[in-house]
């Protein structure tokens, strides 16, 4: 039976209409931020608070007890070595008094003892230092050796003669301590003694500048050279054990325009309790950098940015971390194709809180959601936002 075209005209416009009311009732796409897998650089870094520190503070004490006269000196101040930078005039001994500043003088001649050991250890370490150097740079020159290699003979290099130059310091210090310690021991009571500075240095701080009675050993002026500076880190005690000496930091937000350029010297060895901003205890390692360079805008004690580099590459396949998710012990993401969410597995290598190294699982170019959430579905249709 043939239809007339009434009813095909009433069929067509109910197809229609069915097209229509599908197409009404589809899904709206999800909009959602995509990115491209590329190339680029990728850090690894720990990354904490740190402040800076005088690398060679000289504390002068009072060697005796007595009176002290006003500290003229301004924080800051510069001060030649052998300028007389407090006066105290020292109280009459009794015997126990002698027997603390005969103390003393032992205390200090061992405390010279163990420098000048110091000294002889750095000296040696700083030549052999300077001897495997030599070699590497000879080796170098004939692209016998790897630029890493040269490098890091370069750094120890640096690194032994900076000790030394501290070993050096404190056994000068060492020294003087012994010679004061002797001076008030021998002087009379009532006697001025002259404490003068052991070295060319600036005023760090005073804790009191007026004239008072003190004790044997009270701290009357700090002195440093505030161009030598070292920077301080406390690091989680798991991640203290991922540094080593030689490794590179990168000290930001000091107040520049640009990153310093610094390296681990030190990993103490002893960790203590600090408690976090949040009441939770963390066991906590100190780590000493040495800066390659020094801003004059630096001072003693400022606040900064450190970040201890683990691991670099030049050019790493990576995506944002704010793309992956965990399902079990493996990770996934959502790729954005033909205007659909695909669920896919990828393969992790190195990451840091904001990147992560794609080691399988996407091919170069892969368009991945930046930030997929619980109500993502694969299959989902999904629309990419303008960027």
């Amino acid at each position: 039976m043939s239809l007339g075209p009434k009813q095909v005209g009433w069929g067509t416009a109910g197809i229609a209409a069915v097209v229509l009311l599908a197409i009404a009732l589809r899904p709206t796409p999800v909009p959602v931020d995509v990115i491209a897998v590329a190339r680029g650089p990728l850090q690894v870094t720990i990354d904490e608070e740190g402040r800076t520190r005088v690398r060679d503070r000289y504390i002068v004490v009072a060697p005796a007890a007595g009176r002290v006269a006003r500290i003229t000196f301004e924080e800051g101040a510069s001060v030649a070595r052998g300028a007389v930078v407090a006066r105290l005039h020292a109280a009459p001994l009794d015997p126990r008094g002698r027997a603390e500043a005969v103390a003393r003088v032992q205390g200090a001649s061992d405390a010279q003892r163990a420098a000048a050991a110091a000294v002889a250890a750095a000296r040696a370490a700083a030549d052999q230092a300077r001897r495997e150097y030599a070699r590497a740079e000879s080796l170098f020159a004939r692209n016998l050796l790897a630029p890493q290699q040269w490098e890091q003979a370069a750094l120890a290099e640096t690194t032994s003669a900076r000790q030394l130059e501290a070993a050096d310091f404190r056994a000068q210090a060492a020294a003087h301590d012994v010679e004061v310690a002797r001076a008030a021991l021998a002087a009379p009571g009532g006697a001025a003694l002259l404490l003068v500075s052991p070295l060319r240095a600036r005023v760090l701080r005073i804790p009191e500048r007026s004239e008072r009675v003190v004790t044997a050993g009270t701290t009357l002026l700090e002195l440093g050279d505030p161009t030598r500076l070292e920077i301080v880190s406390d690091l989680l005690s798991e991640d203290a054990v991922k540094v080593k000496p030689g490794d590179r930091v990168l000290v930001e937000n000091w107040g520049g325009d640009h990153a310093l350029e610094a390296h681990v010297r030190l990993i103490e060895p002893s960790g203590f309790t600090k408690v976090s901003a949040l009441g939770v205890e963390e066991q906590r390692v100190n780590m000493i950098a040495d800066l390659d360079e020094t801003p004059p805008q630096l001072g003693d004690g400022y606040r900064v940015e450190t970040r201890v580099v683990l691991w670099e590459g030049a050019s790493v396949p990576k995506i944002p971390a704010s793309a992956l998710f965990q399902d079990g012990s493996h990770w996934y993401v959502f790729v954005a194709q033909d205007g659909r969410a695909r669920r896919q597995a990828v393969q992790i290598g190195h990451r840091n809180a904001f990147e992560a190294e794609v080691a399988g699982g996407l091919a170069p170019g892969a368009l991945v959601i930046r930030h997929p959430t619980d109500k993502l579905a694969d299959g989902m249709r999904v629309a990419a936002r303008p960027r």
